[in-house]
């Protein structure tokens, strides 16, 4: 039987309840022992009293004391509510909506636990449960509107388009008097249910239903964007085009709405006989203003021959003139043309021959605008020789010390050169000409960002976080790395994790990838505060878009690259188990390259060196543990990291299985990404799993058949499933022997491999599958794959970074010194400037 409070704790009691909720937690801890001390068995304060705990950090605690507070009292709606808050503060949503289920059998009138419930069922994506939530909400209180609108949006999420719609216009037939314009909700409301008219597809319907509320509706722009949108659909062209020269003379630089009007008009870039018409129609606009510049660039996507060329021409002038630096960039994007590439370069080469500005479309004659032209077609001829279509690193470099020779204090043009000397591969001048170029405009936050990037593609680590903290708030705990994990600065933690990875400092690559996937998971997280503030705020078309983008999240590229380099750690801590001690987890140099007595003695002296670290750390801890600790922007106290160098991390004993925490994302995600498919494979394959690792070989064929790692996988499967101790269990090989038709059984396997090396003879990744596999195949080929590894450096069309790819699978050969040191003096001599390259193999 649960205890029973008299009036006075009652009260007591509800002020507990208060203190949580303004976060006073030592009041609230402080009454709720009084409470205790007359009532040890109160479920309910003991339930509060593990709430407070939790607040604080002490999460262990409150659960069990969550559990004697459900022993005292089952019956209590509080203590099961809490309970569902407790594992929903350590994201278990599972646990948390069983918990809350079961509070409300007990107490089926609460909103506030009802509330909690729908959140969670939004955030887990339960559509039908969240429907039948949000019904529940709205019977308790159909007064609301937001019920109402949250109930709508249940059912669109959940695919249920009229009824969502049914919703809205119910709620719109109860009132009595149509809501002020001024009203956000209403307005946001009713755009709402047109988008989801549209979604329907009854676009008719849709630009009715638009029309009557146009004239009360706040967002002017969107009303004129879906009604040009429904007006092309329903192929009423004449009023499309008006409604899209509308925009037009809103934003006259949005190709969209560009796009729109062509087709309105029934014009076709891909159609020669439109072209006329829409040089026409671009020029009309060019000449509605000076600074009007997509009326003036879009025409080059279509015109061709001497149109183009005088079109081009008139561009590149008015925009060299001007000094303007992102006319390459605006252009570049013509380079897939190669007739238009060849005439883009013949211009400005020509302009660069000028001795003055007289050619064949504008004359000018502005002093000042001359004084740009030369400076501006140097930089243009320096980008366009260093872009991979067009590259002539050679000419690049002298056309950008041409340009800084007039004027040495531009920072893009430093900062084109040291683009310049990256693609040379030699990274080391790089990030000095990166950093001059950030001196020149030490405010300039962009400049250095960017230093900072080409000093960690330097592997200058210390460098880089140095650059980054003229612009970060040193003082937080952990300085600017610190803050910089605070702010989710992505593509600083993923360029820092590569860095380590590359010099094999596998403990702090490891950090990095872990906090850049627990920010991922914040920001999955983060929507959940969403799913109340956007109905709350009536953004409803805004919250509709974020949920699809949360559904979506780990197809953004930075997870890609981070996933993909987090699994290469772990796939090299299981093939190479040494890398997971504790002594080697930043690095030993040179231990690829030693004998097995070289690598006892070096991995002995690690173990020395890590010991006396860690008992300098403790040391120092002792000396730190009475100082105060920071606070994060919260106010609340931040912990120190106890692993700031990824040892623990390293000594995973399950490294696939934590791979696998990365790679089953990406799969799903990014399920076209070729290179996730291929590394796919790799874990699989190593824990065994053959008909997911034959699921990653398919996936891989049907993105590309010729993928040169594809090739290599599919010979190594065969070959694995051929040489198994025991035969796989008759379910899975009959799956496997059924669905593996990328190589038949009776294929001669060198013979398939010569086969795929004569299709793909200039390519070097193919020849390095192509080598992989037969010295899988062929061991003893050893010397010959060597001298052929070393004949790919002569290819015409093989880059730095497969150079690179060349040395790396010669390490993993064993391959002599001799064999790597031929290689590496082959590989400088075709890149002089490359610093990549180590002065020694051993």
């Amino acid at each position: 039987m649960p205890q029973q409070l008299s009036s006075k704790e009652q009260s007591l009691f509800r002020q507990v309840i208060k203190f949580y909720e303004s976060k006073q937690y030592k009041k609230g801890l402080k009454a709720a022992e009084q409470i205790l001390r007359k009532n040890p068995n109160h479920g309910d304060t003991q339930a509060m009293k593990s709430l407070i705990q939790n607040s604080q950090g002490q999460t262990d605690e409150a659960f069990a004391l969550a559990k004697l507070a459900l022993k005292n009292d089952m019956k209590s709606h509080v203590c099961w509510h809490v309970y569902g808050l407790l594992w929903r503060s350590v994201k278990n949503f599972e646990e948390a909506i069983k918990a809350y289920k079961f509070a409300l059998k007990i107490e089926s009138d609460s909103i506030q636990i009802q509330r909690d419930l729908a959140l969670l069922q939004i955030q887990m994506r339960d559509f039908q449960g969240y429907i039948q939530s949000r019904k529940t909400m709205l019977q308790q209180r159909p007064q609301i509107r937001q019920n109402w609108t949250a109930l709508a949006v249940a059912y669109h999420l959940a695919g249920e388009l009229q009824e969502a719609e049914k919703i809205l216009t119910t709620y719109e037939d109860t009132l009595k008097q149509t809501p002020p314009k001024s009203d956000i909700e209403h307005s946001e409301a009713v755009l709402y249910k047109n988008t989801i008219i549209a979604e329907m597809g009854e676009f008719q319907r849709a630009l009715d239903h638009l029309e009557a509320i146009a004239k009360n509706s706040l967002d002017r722009t969107a009303v004129m964007e879906m009604r040009a949108d429904y007006l092309l659909r329903l192929d009423k062209k004449e009023e499309a085009a008006q409604a899209y020269r509308d925009l037009l003379a809103r934003n006259n630089e949005y190709r969209a709405y560009y796009n729109g009007l062509e087709k309105s008009l029934g014009l076709d870039k891909s159609d020669k006989e439109s072209w006329q018409k829409l040089n026409e129609l671009y020029d009309s606009y060019a000449q509605q203003g000076e600074r009007i510049d997509a009326a003036r660039r879009i025409p080059l996507d279509f015109l061709e021959g001497d149109s183009f060329r005088k079109a081009a021409d008139r561009y590149l002038r008015r925009m060299l003139t001007k000094g303007v630096p992102s006319t390459f960039p605006n252009i570049k994007a013509l380079y897939n043309n190669p007739g238009k590439k060849q005439v883009i370069q013949d211009l400005v080469e020509g302009y660069a021959s000028e001795n003055a500005v007289n050619g064949s479309a504008d004359k000018q004659s502005d002093g000042e605008n001359l004084k740009n032209f030369h400076p501006s077609v140097y930089y243009f001829l320096a980008q366009h020789y260093d872009y991979h279509m067009s590259r002539n690193l050679v000419k690049a470099l002298d056309y950008i010390d041409k340009a800084i020779e007039s004027d040495p204090s531009a920072v893009y043009y430093n900062m084109t050169k040291a683009r310049i000397w990256k693609h040379y591969g030699n990274l080391e001048k790089a990030a000095e000409t990166m950093n001059h170029a950030r001196t020149l405009d030490e405010r300039d936050r962009y400049m250095n960002t960017k230093c900072a990037k080409y000093q960690l593609r330097n592997d200058e680590n210390d460098k880089a976080i140095n650059t980054m903290s003229k612009f970060t708030r040193n003082e937080t705990v952990g300085g600017a790395l610190g803050d910089l994990h605070d702010m989710q600065c992505i593509w600083y933690l993923t360029e820092d994790g590569e860095s380590y990875f590359r010099q094999r400092k596998l403990g702090l690559a490891l950090k990095r990838f872990r906090a850049l996937y627990d920010i991922f998971e914040t920001w999955h997280e983060d929507q959940f505060d969403f799913h109340s503030f956007s109905l709350r705020k009536g953004q409803i078309r805004a919250y509709i878009d974020m949920v699809r983008w949360e559904d979506e999240l780990r197809d953004h590229p930075f997870y890609t690259r981070a996933a993909l380099s987090a699994i290469q750690v772990y796939l090299l801590l299981h093939d190479k188990p040494e890398f997971a001690d504790a002594s080697l987890a930043n690095g030993v140099p040179g231990m690829d390259g030693m004998d097995a007595n070289e690598k006892k003695k070096a991995l002995k002296k690690a173990k020395k060196e890590q010991e006396k670290k860690d008992a300098e750390a403790k040391e120092a801890e002792k000396k730190n543990a009475t100082k105060k600790a920071g606070t994060g922007a919260d106010g609340e106290p931040k912990k120190e990291d106890p692993d700031p160098t990824g040892s623990k991390l390293v000594e995973t004993k399950e490294p696939l299985e934590e791979a696998t925490k990365f790679l089953t994302p990406l799969l799903e995600m990014s399920p076209k990404n070729i290179e996730g498919q291929n590394i796919g494979f790799e874990v699989y394959m190593r824990r065994k799993k053959y008909l997911l690792a034959l699921k990653c070989l398919l996936a891989a064929s049907s993105i590309d058949s010729e993928n040169p790692s594809l090739h290599e996988q599919t010979i190594r499967f065969r070959t694995t499933l051929s040489s198994l101790s025991e035969p796989l269990a008759e379910p899975i090989s009959s799956i496997i022997g059924k669905n593996f038709t990328l190589l038949s059984e009776s294929t001669d396997l060198l013979a398939h491999n010569e086969a795929f090396l004569s299709r793909h003879k200039n390519s070097p990744q193919h020849i390095h599958a192509y080598l992989r596999v037969r010295q899988q195949l062929e061991p003893k080929s050893q010397s010959e794959n060597e001298k052929q590894m070393q004949a790919s450096l002569d290819l015409e069309n093989i880059e730095l970074e497969e150079a690179i790819e060349g040395l790396l699978l010669l390490d993993e050969w064993n391959s002599g010194a001799e064999v790597k040191k031929a290689y590496v003096d082959a590989a400088r001599n075709r890149w002089r400037e490359a610093s990549v390259f180590p002065d020694t193999t051993v």
